[in-house]
């Protein structure tokens, strides 16, 4: 393996496994925020037991999203420098607003959260949570943001002189259309996690206690934590099919090559056929093969031009037809192709879809089964609503996976050309402000950081992330399994201001 693979593996691991952690994070801090303001409203014990429940679960894992978070920014100056070097000053201005800001605002918060149970007014101890709440998804949005600018490289322009990119306009970057449509597909992908998370816990232990005998706790807690989990569950739902929707129009336009890969489109149906929607399929679009590289099974025609333009018979550009487009426009010998890899991009797509009907499922059995101020007491639904727990983290892996490699072979993929567009975005041909940036020039010179050097780095983080996704997963099942601390005292409604008490916390 040379350096260029090695980095991309090193990268892809860090990613997806930092991402198991970010949207339960990011949904899960503003449903605890909930649970503590029903707490706050009602006065009742239940709800205090399920934030603290809840509560627990939350900082488990944000420790270790920000542990694995750190080791994505090291990557980009070290295995990718020449990344660094080329959109840098564009790159870094996102994550510093998300570090310097949102983050800061968060870990401080929390802070105080943990600490000021009992010592703060419950008001004021309530707007904590809020900020951590509201905190972690601006991190979402300038982490997005960033991203967003690799797929869609709008607001800045290359200088001539340092043939280096630069900022044109801020709020170009952080505003883009494909920012503000991935932000919403992001955040409702988190709800649906963390909806999915609290549901399918509080529904195991809803039907573990009325087995028990232990109806109280079963009506007076776990139901009115599953029923938060479910309604968010199931508002995440239905905005993910709009967000996506609107992912996937985006996606023709802007982004036709990873359109293609999708949907093992190899060559451009005839003008006014339009393309169908292929449920799966098995092969390549190799070059100079057309269709015949790709066994299409079960296909429903029209649907993929009906889903891209709301029209049955509209265009939609095949792989081959785009890549003599970026062929003519960078040249045959700059990648390898310019078509991204067909079959990871076409699965990982589906896989994501899959995984999600699991959580959409739970949300159709789980408010049905408590309609009407009804407790489950189904062991089918318990046994399901732990089978569901994985399958949004799962999911959302998947879709994460079909973003970035459906970027390639771009590290910074150029602008295409749109005609029905503000011109500055593109009727000018190709990547018309001139930033475009194959993966394969991005990773540092292999003089600088050799192959040993990044296999150490692959082998050491693979197996200390491995650790550390054992000492996650024990912890969350360890406590999760311990259900409520029923001998925890409630807290006074005004605060203690003994400042004679040491500042501490126990779950």
């Amino acid at each position: 393996m040379d350096n260029l693979t090695l980095a991309r593996w090193q990268f892809g691991i860090t990613t997806v496994y930092h991402f198991i952690f970010v949207p339960l994070t990011i949904g899960l801090s503003l449903l605890v925020a909930v649970l503590q303001t029903f707490w706050y409203k009602t006065g009742k014990d239940e709800w205090f037991r399920l934030t603290r429940f809840f509560g627990k679960l939350l900082l488990i894992n944000f420790a270790l999203g920000i542990v694995t978070g750190i080791v994505q920014e090291f990557q980009f100056g070290m295995n990718w420098s020449e990344y660094s070097r080329f959109v840098g000053d564009i790159f870094g201005a996102p994550l510093a607003m998300e570090a310097l800001a949102a983050f800061f605002i968060e870990s401080t918060f929390l802070g105080i959260w943990i600490f000021g149970w009992g010592r703060l007014s419950r008001g004021v101890h309530l707007l904590t949570v809020w900020l951590v709440g509201i905190a972690t998804n601006m991190s979402a949005f300038f982490i997005l943001a960033a991203n967003s600018f690799m797929q869609y490289p709008v607001g800045a322009k290359i200088n001539p002189e340092t043939a280096r990119a630069e900022m044109d306009s801020l709020p170009s970057v952080l505003f883009s259309e494909l920012s503000m449509s991935t932000l919403w597909h992001t955040i409702s992908t988190a709800f649906l996690v963390a909806g999915t998370f609290m549901a399918g816990i509080s529904i195991w232990w809803m039907v573990k206690a009325s087995k028990a005998g232990d109806e109280d706790q079963a009506r007076g807690v776990w139901r009115r934590g599953a029923m938060v989990g479910l309604v968010a569950l199931a508002v995440a739902s239905i905005s993910i099919l709009a967000s996506g929707h609107n992912q996937a129009v985006l996606m023709t336009r802007i982004q036709p090559a990873k359109m293609a890969a999708a949907e093992a489109l190899c060559v451009t149906p005839p003008e006014g056929d339009g393309a169908g929607f292929t449920i799966a399929a098995f092969g390549n679009c190799a070059p100079g093969k057309g269709n015949d590289g790709v066994s299409h099974i079960v296909t429903i025609p029209g649907m993929l031009s009906f889903l891209a333009e709301g029209d049955t018979s509209a265009t939609v550009k095949g792989a081959d037809t785009l890549r003599t487009e970026f062929e003519e426009a960078f040249g045959a010998d700059t990648v390898d192709d310019y078509v991204p890899p067909v079959m990871p991009v076409f699965w990982t797509f589906r896989l994501m879809i899959v995984f999600g009907c699991f959580s959409f499922l739970l949300a159709l059995w789980g408010l049905w089964s408590l309609r009407g101020g009804r407790i489950a007491t189904s062991p089918g639904l318990a046994k399901f609503a732990v089978l569901s727990l994985p399958m949004p983290f799962l999911g959302a892996a998947a879709g994460w996976l079909f973003t970035e490699l459906g970027r390639q072979p771009w590290i910074v993929a150029p602008l295409y050309p749109q005609s029905d567009t503000d011109p500055a975005l593109g009727t000018g041909g190709l990547a018309p402000n001139g930033l475009a940036l194959p993966t394969n020039i991005a990773v540092s010179p292999d003089s600088v950081v050799g192959v040993p050097s990044v296999a150490i780095t692959v082998i050491g983080l693979t197996l200390v992330y491995l650790i550390l996704a054992i000492a996650w997963f024990y912890l969350m099942k360890r406590y999760t399994a311990k259900g409520l601390n029923i001998e925890e005292s409630v807290p006074e409604e005004k605060a203690d201001l003994d400042e004679s008490k040491p500042l501490t916390f126990s779950y």
